[in-house]
């Protein structure tokens, strides 16, 4: 079988990883410098919060980092192709595993990348397939570690400011930059999708651009609007994430998700999706990506609204008078404004894949167009590719342009009945 040629390893893709590893640990130095301000000023509570969130979040990305690691070593031929003189150790298990009970596989990873990109990049060395696999999984990690630990502590920081109702400059300045790195980080995981696709240049930065604007505009007020609930009725906040948490969950399961390699793998998966959806779309599984995106957003406009109207009416006159009406205006105009530019970016920007895909002479010509991209871009069981390929990142490619395959493949077979006709 033939195979879409994938992109190989580049000073971008290096310079990402640099940046990768930086933002981790200046984002790792920060929560620790704002949980130590919590304990020194009393507040153990948020002290608590913030610290339970960030150990939480170290730990659902060091359970898919160790999965990952011990599906790659399964591999036909994978220790042979990555070569042994990686930061992980190659394959001695053990090492590794007290690497992630230590919660430095993550980190772990991240030197890897940098050190693998630097050999291939400027040294010329072989191993870029390795190379590029490492910044796949990077940039599933850092959704993961996004929206289990930024995102919540960003909730968390609108709603001690609008409890304290203290805002100094700082405050603005940080969540607006906590907001824009979320957006950036789904922007980052969508460039990562895009290398599996062929004609990946064609993708210019206006493309980009509106991609990030989307999820900036529908990320950003979702996010104060959760923390204005939380503000007047803090003690139903746990409620509404657990009981959405597991429609999402429920939904996940539903669409028979089957990223991971192990039953409790994709358990952990869900779960890890039902999170990601209390805050931003996510795509999961192929096939009516438009149907399954309009009823989340119909579901998370309604709950917003919800939340919203329930601010409005507990909130204290006095204390938000300054700034309630520009509020119960600006975020649902902020909100439509984004599910605008979203619209504007699938009839516009959206990705084109401008070459057919290539088909096994021995598939039958009606197979789904969905199925035989999956195959292309699949490891299979009785040999590794001559490319090293990301499976988990490969099907997510195929979940996410799936449907714009099939409207292709329907405007092309109308084509072919009109010209036998």
């Amino acid at each position: 079988m033939e195979r879409a040629a994938f992109s190989k390893y580049s000073w971008i893709d290096f310079l990402f990883s640099v940046v990768g590893v930086c933002t981790f640990l200046v984002d790792w130095g920060s929560d620790v410098w704002v949980a130590t301000e919590f304990y020194r000023r009393g507040d153990f509570f948020w002290f608590g919060v913030l610290v339970g969130l960030m150990v939480l979040s170290s730990v659902v990305v060091q359970m898919f980092s160790w999965f990952w690691f011990k599906y790659d070593r399964e591999l036909p031929e994978f220790s042979a192709q990555t070569g042994a003189r990686t930061v992980l150790f190659g394959d001695r298990v053990k090492l590794s595993c007290l690497l992630h009970v230590l919660q430095l596989g993550f980190l772990c990873r991240h030197i890897s990348a940098i050190r693998q990109g630097f050999r291939v990049w400027w040294h010329k060395e072989e191993g870029s397939e390795y190379a590029v696999y490492l910044t796949h999984d990077l940039s599933m990690l850092r959704l993961i570690e996004t929206f289990c630990e930024s995102a919540p502590q960003l909730t968390l920081m609108i709603y001690v400011m609008l409890c304290t109702n203290k805002a100094r400059t700082v405050q603005f300045v940080s969540i607006a930059a906590s907001t824009t790195s979320i957006a950036w980080m789904v922007v980052d995981y969508h460039r990562s999708l895009r290398s599996f696709l062929p004609d990946k240049a064609k993708q210019g930065w206006g493309s980009s651009l509106i991609y990030f604007l989307w999820n900036l505009l529908l990320i950003a007020p979702r996010v104060a609007a959760l923390a204005l609930f939380a503000s007047v009725l803090p003690g139903y906040v746990a409620a509404h994430f657990l009981l959405l948490w597991l429609v999402f969950v429920l939904w996940a399961w539903r669409q028979k998700t089957n990223f991971m390699d192990s039953v409790g793998g994709e358990w952990l998966y869900r779960a890890t999706v039902g999170l990601i959806w209390y805050f931003s779309w996510f795509n999961v599984a192929e096939g009516h990506t438009r149907g399954r995106s309009f009823i989340y957003h119909s579901f998370i406009t309604t709950d917003g609204g919800i939340l919203l109207v329930t601010w409005w009416c507990y909130r204290d006159p006095v204390q938000t008078e300054s700034y309630a009406l520009a509020l119960i205006i600006t975020l649902p105009l902020t909100y439509l404004l984004g599910l605008l530019f979203k619209a504007l970016y699938y009839c516009c920007f959206h990705p084109k894949l401008w070459r057919p895909p290539v088909r096994d002479p021995g598939l039958p010509d009606d197979l789904p167009d969905a199925e035989v991209s999956f195959r292309d871009v699949s490891i299979q069981d009785g040999a590794l590719s001559s490319q090293l390929l990301n499976k988990r990142m490969a099907c997510h490619a195929t979940h996410f342009y799936s449907e714009q395959r099939a409207i292709r493949m329907t405007n092309n077979t109308n084509r072919a009945e009109s010209s036998h006709l």
